[in-house]
């Protein structure tokens, strides 16, 4: 509810609460960031569905998606009411404009506290870099670059990984 710029942005609040209250361990709450990113969905309401499993169980799950969907849901549908009203006020184009850069700092300030806790060297952060440069200033789609990561990633487990296993052995 106060957080802007979706799940990403909100997992610095997510993590501090879960593991300030002892519900997950740090790297508990680490794997849990990996396995809701590769589920269909919306993020933080991955997160919170396990969380609220691992605590109550079906009921615990139920109710920690609802705690996350219906306050986002209902800002948004008083925002959408009264958005026609307010779309071509110079101050509302102003306070938009002027959260973008706070919005990227939410979502870069995580992503950097992952690479860390996940113990990422530099030298494999090379690729994610290269990949938001050519969306960012490229104009390259999202979806090229996933697909491009999928192929490199299945060329690297069934070639290359295997190759290097063989000259090892």
């Amino acid at each position: 509810m106060f957080t802007i710029g979706g799940g990403y942005a909100m997992l610095p609040l997510i993590e501090r609460e879960v593991v300030n209250r002892k519900w997950l361990e740090k790297q508990e709450f680490m794997d849990l960031f990996a396995m809701a990113q590769s589920l269909p969905g919306i993020f933080a309401v991955n997160i919170s569905i396990f969380v609220g499993y691992k605590l109550k169980k079906i009921k615990g799950s139920l109710l920690c998606a609802c705690g996350t969907i219906l306050p986002s849901f209902c800002i948004i549908l008083a925002i959408a009411l009264f958005f026609n009203h307010f779309q071509d006020n110079v101050w509302v184009m102003k306070i938009f404009n002027g959260i973008r850069p706070a919005v990227v700092a939410l979502i870069v300030v995580p992503c950097i506290s992952a690479a860390r806790s996940l113990h990422l060297k530099w030298s494999e952060l090379i690729l994610p870099a290269i990949g938001t440069l050519l969306i960012w200033q490229g104009g390259i789609s999202p979806v090229y670059i996933v697909l491009a990561g999928i192929i490199g990633g299945l060329v690297y487990t069934f070639w290359i990984k295997k190759e290097i296993k063989k000259k090892q052995d």
